[in-house]
């Protein structure tokens, strides 16, 4: 299928039938990744599902993101905020464009970010979330309602970035948000690993 030119360089992947009834998967890179990164991910979680995977705009050193860092955890709030309304609309347009149902979010380190705020800041976009190695990107002047929404946090006691701390006070802004989280931990550092990605296709269903 032609891409149509929404704003984000992205792919997009038509369901097959072997997917049918699956929601679509947003996917959403990590830092230095790009649209075409999480496609084999996506594919493994949910065979046959429609896919649809944006590229960040910001450059780090060459390296594409979702949203500006002023240091390693420490984010640039403003960008965050204003990023993860555009991203928002992208999806929106995206939706409309490709006749897509309201999609899950799997997101990697800062694409989990991104994903966290969308929740936060745009509860009415995502279906659902799968967040691998998140942190708190944004707390939102008003509580979002995330009644319904459900939460996977694929989660690393060893993680030297998205600490267990960042994990659990991730937890709770969610679920003080009501949404219906649960935190998958694995004995591993940063990176993904074949336990998280048999965790997360179970969640999935």
């Amino acid at each position: 299928m032609p891409l149509v030119n929404l704003g984000f360089e992205h792919r997009f992947v038509p369901a097959r039938p072997d997917g049918a009834g699956r929601p679509p998967l947003l996917l959403l890179h990590g830092t230095g990744g790009d649209e075409n990164d999480l496609l084999p991910l996506g594919e493994a979680l949910a065979p046959g599902a429609p896919l649809l995977s944006p590229r960040g705009k910001v450059l780090e050193n060459g390296m594409p993101r979702f949203f500006r860092r002023l240091a390693e955890g420490v984010f640039d709030v403003r960008d965050v905020e204003a990023r993860a309304h555009e991203l928002a609309d992208f999806v929106l347009a995206a939706r409309d464009a490709y006749s897509l149902a309201q999609p899950v979010a799997v997101g990697f380190s800062n694409g989990a970010n991104i994903a966290a705020a969308l929740l936060l800041l745009r509860p009415e976009i995502l279906a659902g979330a799968v967040l691998f190695r998140p942190m708190v990107p944004v707390e939102p002047a008003t509580t979002p309602n995330l009644r319904g929404t459900k939460v996977l946090i694929g989660a690393a006691r060893h993680d030297p970035i998205a600490t267990p701390a960042e994990t659990e006070r991730l937890r709770g802004l969610l679920e003080r948000a009501g949404a219906d989280v649960r935190v998958d931990w694995v004995n591993a550092g940063h990176g993904l690993t074949g336990i998280d990605v048999a965790n997360a296709k179970r969640w999935l269903g």
